[in-house]
């Protein structure tokens, strides 16, 4: 047999093996079952899982599930404004955000940030690993499109923040609000809210209490936002806000008195966010149940859902 001809059959063959690897997708795993089942681990954790096994760490995840309804108000706008601020209108992708990063990439000649929907980042984290190659991205899509049509945006929203890591082996939002400010996601005030959103690109490397100067600045910036959608009533807050986080607001603004060590700058990990507060690398960045959730009922946009 001809060389070329036993080279093209090995194209073809790998291209079919390809093609049904992505294709496996549309029917596997199953995302039916997490209309009304919350999910006992995802991909990320395992992942994180099989890192310390191979270091040789003896660690265990820290996740506490808790329902949409006991999770601070001011949590849910925050990420919404910070990672996906078109959630409850696109149907899994914003095209526009998609488009700005694949500009950004081009300018910088390099594949970083990706636009990616909250609804994206879900599918990642339950079913896919942090692999920025173009197979993993389509079986993300797909992954994604199966997820906005059997669950509803609220489940969507209410799995994601029970599963997002919030630092090395913290998933979820219970497990990282009892973390670093040793109060429960329903106690959550809007500055915390806001400081704990904006790691969420890159967890493992800013923390929510440090004093990183990306942090300080693009909570201040998520903060602002909250404020002038109505969501924060700024005199309200003053007024009930305890001392130590007073001294951290300044003139309606958020200063950067929080109290915790910072870990080292570096820009957002996975940069694929698609919110209004886009993630920013630092100047200094040297390399790439049911009870009521806070003490003033902040609005949270979901419409028909």
């Amino acid at each position: 047999m001809p060389k070329n001809i036993t080279i093209k059959k090995i194209i073809i063959g790998a291209a079919g093996l390809l093609f049904l690897y992505i294709a496996s997708a549309l029917v596997y795993p199953p995302v039916s079952w997490l209309a009304k089942e919350n999910p006992k681990t995802t991909a990320m954790m395992e992942i994180r899982e099989r890192e310390w096994k191979r270091a040789g760490k003896d660690r265990k995840i820290d996740q506490r599930w808790v329902p949409f309804n006991r999770i601070s108000p001011y949590m849910v706008k925050a990420v919404i404004l910070a990672e996906d601020d078109k959630f409850w209108s696109h149907e899994g992708f914003d095209v526009e955000g998609i488009e700005k990063a694949m500009e950004k990439n081009i300018k910088k000649k390099k594949f970083k940030a990706g636009g990616s929907t909250i609804s994206q980042q879900l599918a990642k984290n339950l079913f896919l690993s942090p692999s920025r190659n173009p197979v993993r991205k389509l079986k993300e899509a797909i992954l994604t499109l199966r997820l906005e049509r059997a669950l509803k945006k609220r489940r969507i929203l209410e799995i994601y923040l029970n599963v997002a890591e919030w630092g090395d082996g913290i998933f979820g939002i219970e497990a990282a609000a009892r973390h670093y400010y040793g109060v429960s996601a329903a106690s959550l005030s809007p500055l915390q809210a806001a400081r704990l959103a904006t790691v969420l690109p890159n967890p493992r490397k800013y923390s929510p209490t440090g004093s990183s100067r990306y942090v300080e600045r693009r909570s201040r910036l998520i903060y602002r936002l909250m404020v002038r959608r109505g969501v924060v009533v700024q005199e309200f807050e003053d007024v009930m806000k305890p001392p130590e986080e007073e001294a951290a607001t300044e003139g309606g603004e958020v200063m950067s008195n929080m109290s915790g060590a910072a870990p080292a700058d570096a820009a957002p990990e996975n940069g694929e966010t698609g919110g209004e507060v886009a993630p920013e690398a630092p100047e200094d960045a040297s390399a790439e149940g049911e009870a009521p959730a806070t003490t003033q009922d902040a609005p949270v946009e979901e419409p028909g859902q």
